[in-house]
């Protein structure tokens, strides 16, 4: 089953950590958050990768050259201004990584619906090059497959943006947790999985946006299902998520690392 990776935005909310190259590629720990994405579904054992690219498409690519592995030019394909291939080691696992240039200004329905030649007509994954979490790769798949409908989506409890206090019966302070999951609803934390057929709801228009029109037709059409995971999951949209990722992954307690 392959594995679709949305890393083309701009990354705009993040310049303060890096503003020279995408997203995908700032670090945690010694390695990109994309390392340890794909890093953490191939130790499920999913392990071929498509990569929707747009914003500094060439430092991905370029990264990706200067590892382990061996990287292969396959020219152009229709919409997809450039396609490399990287087969090697990703945390001593062997991964094929497949890279396509979906262009600056596309939105992610319209890079996802330009990769629908490299995914084929097979149930797969989809996620953001920017997120992490520990869920269940293997129990998410089961639960997709048995819900029998077109998109299940991951549902988190989304980190506070504020410290929780716990607090006695004199209002003496006796906890303080600094970003807890938050006990209200749930968001969608990406790891989708999809049927092909998601491909018919997505319009020719560079500026569609997956989450918009197309997610709320799958809606509308009661095709899509939602798999609860309330453990960990952390995007990186700002400086102190990368901090945060990072201080995790420093002290050796990273629920993403398997």
């Amino acid at each position: 089953m392959k594995t679709v990776l949305l890393c083309g935005g701009f990354g705009t909310r993040i310049r303060d950590v890096a503003d020279d190259i995408p997203k995908p590629l700032i670090k945690v720990g010694q390695m990109p958050i994309l390392w340890h994405l794909i890093g953490y579904y191939a130790s499920f054992g999913c392990t071929d990768f498509v990569l929707c690219l747009g914003y500094k498409s060439e430092t991905i690519v370029n990264f990706f050259k200067d590892q382990d592995g061996e990287v292969k030019s396959l020219g152009k394909q229709t919409e997809l201004a450039s396609i490399n291939k990287f087969s090697g080691l990703i945390n001593n696992i062997e991964c094929s990584v497949t890279m396509a240039d979906t262009g600056l200004e596309a939105m992610t329905g319209a890079r996802l619906r330009k990769v629908k030649p490299l995914v084929g007509n097979e149930t797969f994954m989809l996620s953001y090059g920017d997120g992490l979490s520990d869920v269940d790769i293997k129990k998410l798949v089961e639960h997709h497959r048995s819900s029998k409908k077109l998109l299940t989506v991951t549902g988190v409890r989304p980190p506070s943006r504020f410290g929780e206090l716990q607090v006695d019966e004199k209002n003496n302070v006796i906890g303080f947790n600094e970003k807890p999951q938050a006990s209200g609803g749930r968001i969608s934390g990406g790891f989708f999985v999809c049927e092909p057929d998601v491909f018919n709801y997505l319009e020719n228009r560079e500026d569609l946006v997956f989450e918009k029109e197309p997610i709320q037709s799958i809606v509308r059409d009661k095709k899509m299902d939602m798999y609860a995971h309330d453990e960990f999951w952390q995007c990186m949209d700002t400086y102190r998520d990368w901090e945060l990722l990072n201080q995790m992954f420093a002290s050796g307690k990273a629920p993403w690392v398997r």
